[in-house]
């Protein structure tokens, strides 16, 4: 756990973890067709840290805001929220687009960690260094915080008492998984502090969750947002997730998209999916073949998903995702 970390920050006086951690229990996942789980190994119930995986999910809280008219994606996000890091003219620049498919390209300093000092920043190249918002993506851990705070103000709520309200409840997931921040990650909301939540685990935190309930989340993404007949997230929220962004055109909305086979060469092009841990952790949604696979702590990921996904023929016609 402390390698994995250590990787992701490039500076060494930056590496303080400043959030929980949780021990990794070794490789457990499912497979689920159709709305039925075809198979499952080790304890697909067992709570295991998402990584970046996190990332997606916080995508279904702005699909809450986003529902409730509380943002538009291609507007200002200065125009819904009153924080200092949207306060210069970089900062008003940015919309909500651009905080969700990571194009935002602020910089600053937020709960003590400084954008500059994650590793995967600077890994693909395609950050346009001192550019405006939406020239250049990069994936970063502080600029995804950034995201949860904005979202914390918008909603005036804690974020994981949205999501377990507005989609865990409704999905039938289960009561094991938590959403976790930093000891510093704090805001005021009406003059309350309410905790913001960490996008990732770089310096700890972040989601933890089974991978049955993982795979909940795919199946709701993968019906458009539907789950026994309620419209949990509305269908144009998960189209919006599944379209490329322009600087990056194998990433959503916090979702990787697997169009022209860059992200995993050997899977169908179909695919969906939220990642993390170097894609050791996995949540791969399928619409053609109405598949989702979670994995946590795979060794071969990338064969799991092309041999499954063989295995499976695409619907013919493409059953509708409803």
């Amino acid at each position: 756990m402390a390698s994995y970390l250590a990787a992701q920050v490039s500076d060494a006086s930056h590496r303080e973890v400043v959030g929980p951690l949780l021990d990794g229990q070794g490789p457990s996942g499912v497979v689920v067709r159709r709305g039925t789980v075809l198979a499952s190994w080790g304890d697909p119930t067992r709570t295991e840290m998402a990584f970046s995986a996190t990332k997606s999910v916080l995508s279904l809280v702005g699909g809450v805001a986003f529902d409730d008219a509380r943002l538009r994606l291609d507007e200002p996000v200065a125009e819904s929220v009153d924080l200092p890091q949207f306060g210069d003219s970089h900062g008003r620049a940015i919309t909500w687009r651009h905080l969700l498919d990571q194009t935002s390209q602020w910089e600053g300093e937020l709960w003590g960690k400084p954008t500059w000092a994650d590793a995967q920043s600077t890994r693909e190249g395609t950050e346009s260094a001192g550019g405006p918002p939406g020239q250049g993506w990069a994936y970063n851990d502080v600029r995804v915080n950034l995201t949860a705070l904005a979202l914390t103000v918008v909603l005036g709520r804690s974020l994981p008492e949205v999501l377990r309200e507005r989609v865990m409840m409704a999905i039938g997931a289960s009561d094991g998984w938590s959403w976790h921040g930093y000891q510093n990650s704090l805001v005021d909301v009406d003059g309350t502090q309410v905790p913001v939540v960490s996008g990732g685990a770089h310096w700890g935190g972040g989601l933890w969750i089974g991978a049955l309930d993982l795979a909940r989340i795919g199946h709701l993404c993968l019906r458009g947002g539907t789950w026994a007949g309620r419209q949990v997230l509305s269908r144009r929220w998960i189209e919006e997730l599944w379209t490329p962004c322009r600087a990056k055109p194998n990433y959503g909305l916090s979702w990787w998209l697997n169009d022209d086979r860059t992200v995993w060469p050997q899977a169908p092009r179909t695919g969906r999916c939220a990642r993390g841990n170097g894609g050791n952790h996995l949540l791969w949604v399928d619409p053609a073949r109405d598949l989702v696979i979670v994995s946590r702590w795979g060794t071969d990921v990338e064969r799991l998903l092309a041999e499954v996904s063989g295995a499976v023929s695409p619907e013919s016609p493409m059953s509708p995702v409803v």
